[in-house]
């Protein structure tokens, strides 16, 4: 029996991933460690603002109210799924991304203003010349804890990490329920999440790009790595 996969983002996500998984032939389950919540926010005066950038479909499911004024607005989407929730949501998508939120701004050309509803923590910006952003805190991944049920099972376990928050998090949790980190393995979406786990897992890797189709390939190769490997 092949060691499990645990899918840890926020629901529904983390259901998509699983969904995905099992679609590859991979054992994957899910064990969401976050809760997405919403905040209120007051949105900038929509004749301000050209178009929505948004980095995840939860700024769509959780945005609320204030993002109705923005409706005619085009929507720049960091990928596919993110698209896929604007588009269902009635929003009309101009551009969607293939490899992050930062490599998608710097496609865009100046003058344009960009309401980016996000969530309380999220990843800085450098936009180019001419483009602006105005950030908005429109929901919080609020993280909960790991039942000593999975902590049990992770030793062999490999754990996909969708966002360094939940690096960190599960780095905790590992602490607090006294699982070894040398019997853990990690596949993360990007560097930057992969390094804010820190150090002492079995294994560490990153996918190529920022994609979910990516992650899963990696998760699959190092399903099939032989120990030690």
């Amino acid at each position: 029996m092949s060691a499990p996969i645990f899918a840890i983002r926020p629901q529904p996500g983390c259901a998509e991933t699983v969904a995905a998984g099992r679609a590859e032939g991979l054992s994957i389950e899910a064990c969401p460690l976050f809760e997405i919540r919403p905040l209120a926010w007051e949105a900038p005066a929509a004749d301000r603002i050209d178009a929505l950038l948004l980095g995840s479909a939860n700024a769509v499911r959780h945005g609320g109210v204030a993002l109705e004024a923005f409706r005619a607005k085009p929507v720049h989407a960091v990928g596919e799924a993110t698209a896929r929730a604007a588009e269902a949501a009635g929003l009309t998508v101009a551009t969607t991304g293939q490899s992050g939120l930062q490599a998608l701004v710097d496609t865009l050309s100046g003058p344009i203003r960009l309401l980016r509803p996000t969530g309380a923590e999220h990843v800085p910006l450098a936009p180019p010349s001419g483009v602006e952003i105005e950030t908005r805190i429109a929901y919080q991944s609020v993280p909960l804890p790991l039942s000593a049920v999975i902590a049990a099972r992770l030793p062999g376990a490999l754990v996909l990490l969708h966002s360094a928050a939940a690096a960190r998090h599960v780095a905790a949790e590992c602490e607090r329920l006294e699982v070894p980190r040398s019997g853990v393995s990690l596949a993360a979406l990007g560097p930057r999440i992969a390094a804010a786990a820190g150090e002492g897992w079995r294994r560490v890797r990153w996918a190529e790009v920022p994609r979910e189709a990516a992650l899963l390939a990696l998760a699959r190769q190092m399903c099939h790595e032989p120990p030690g490997g």
